[in-house]
């Protein structure tokens, strides 16, 4: 316990220091780290995915996180195309945001300047630990990792890569910090004012819950995704049946999945065909209501059940489902008020007025119009990695890259001008 204590506090001094010698560190040498990282990991490719069968070997397979927690060869050349996207971004540092000159001559600027020191908590996923790092290197930001047991040996093996490759470039390898996974240490990262400057926690709503109520550090919520799509009596069935099937069964255990399909009771004589595919071709389990399940009961190939109270409002990350029947757009837009995490929502509709509607009044980081919600995402959105999505309004809100992760500062330049009594 006393070293594990030791450990913590030197890691987070030293990523403090670390973040005072980033803001001096040069784009290209960034470039480069971050690009040789991703040779790095493709070319050690069997010891990373070693290291992830180990995690995977404590986990059931039917757990919703073992799919999060999966790595193969095609996932990390992802990762790995991802870390070389970042690389070429431009970064955001030092950009200007506002310039003015007073009456008194005073010049002001707005720049674009580094957090500091980033904590971002995290559970079973290893890509956020490439994607965290990237991110938060692009933008001069020393990070500290606090993953959990889940995803530990792979996360031990990725870090000390991290730490190879920094050291190599003569970049201080404290601007990656691997916390122990063990929750206990938890509540210290959070309070570790004046080491950390903001904390980003991504995963489950207890673990989002935890961290918002004990934190005495900033904090931005990457809150669950408890996605609706609203069929509307005017959508197009086709478009309708490929972005229902999209949304659900593209990847079950990612947050912007579909978690309840809204339909108008005009569609009902519709629905079986809307969603057979996902029962035939994927399983799905759907949670009906009583209109909705009287439609499908003998039509759907997959399991049916009678949708309660609980399945409303619930991230599934599952291949599970439920319906809601609607009169129209007016308790769509109630349901979705009620139930949804602000994370993403999506109407399919031909009738304009209905969409301009929706898209208008529902409150989420993200809505979408005859498309399907696994576009939310920030390497969909042209930002290259993410670093989760804010479900919140303050600072950042939907997918967070490379800006959201800076603040400003007032630079003002004078020539002796002080400023008159009174």
């Amino acid at each position: 316990m006393e070293d594990k204590q030791t450990y913590l506090e030197l890691g987070l001094a030293a990523a403090r220091r670390a973040a005072r010698e980033l803001a001096r560190c040069e784009d290209r040498v960034i470039r480069s780290v971050l690009n040789d990282l991703a040779d790095q990991a493709m070319t050690s490719c069997d010891t990373i995915l070693a290291a992830n069968r180990k995690d995977l070997s404590r986990m059931p397979e039917e757990d919703p996180k073992y799919d999060r927690l999966l790595l193969d060869r095609k996932r990390l050349q992802a990762i790995c195309d991802d870390l070389r996207q970042v690389a070429a971004l431009p970064s955001p540092v030092g950009d200007v945001l506002e310039r003015r000159t007073l009456a008194n001559g005073l010049e002001l600027s707005k720049l674009r300047v580094p957090m500091g020191v980033i904590a971002v908590i995290f559970e079973s996923r290893p890509n956020v630990t490439f994607d965290v790092f990237a991110l938060c290197l692009k933008t001069r930001n020393a990070c500290v990792l606090k993953g959990s047991s889940d995803a530990h040996d792979t996360n031990r093996v990725v870090v000390q890569m991290m730490h190879d490759v920094l050291e190599q470039h003569g970049v201080d390898p404290g601007a990656v910090f691997l916390a122990p996974p063990e929750r206990e240490w938890l509540p210290k990262i959070l309070q570790a004012v004046g080491f950390i400057d903001l904390a980003i926690p991504r995963g489950s709503k207890g673990l989002i819950d935890f961290v918002r109520d004990n934190a005495r550090i900033p904090v931005i919520e990457t809150g669950a995704g408890i996605v609706h799509t609203y069929v509307d009596a005017s959508a197009d069935p086709d478009k309708a049946r490929a972005i229902i099937t999209n949304a659900k069964t593209r990847r079950v255990s990612v947050c912007n999945a579909l978690d309840t399909l809204i339909i108008h009771r005009e569609l009902l004589p519709e629905l079986p065909a809307l969603i057979r595919e996902m029962g035939a071709t994927h399983g799905v389990e759907v949670f009906a209501d009583a209109e909705a399940f009287a439609a499908l009961d003998g039509h759907y190939p997959g399991p049916l059940r009678h949708a309660r109270e609980e399945h409303f409002g619930q991230e599934f990350l599952s291949l599970r489902m439920s319906i809601k029947t609607v009169a129209g757009l007016d308790e769509a837009l109630d349901h979705i008020d009620r139930f949804s995490s602000r994370h993403s929502e999506a109407i399919v509709a031909e009738d304009q007025a209905v969409i301009d509607r929706f898209l208008d009044e529902v409150d989420a980081a993200a809505v979408y119009a005859n498309t399907s919600t696994a576009f939310t995402d920030g390497g969909q959105f042209g930002m290259g990695a993410e670093i989760g999505i804010s479900t919140q309004k303050l600072h950042a809100r939907g997918p967070m890259a490379l800006p959201e992760l800076t603040s400003y500062k007032w630079v003002v330049r004078g020539n002796g001008q002080v400023r008159p009594a009174g």
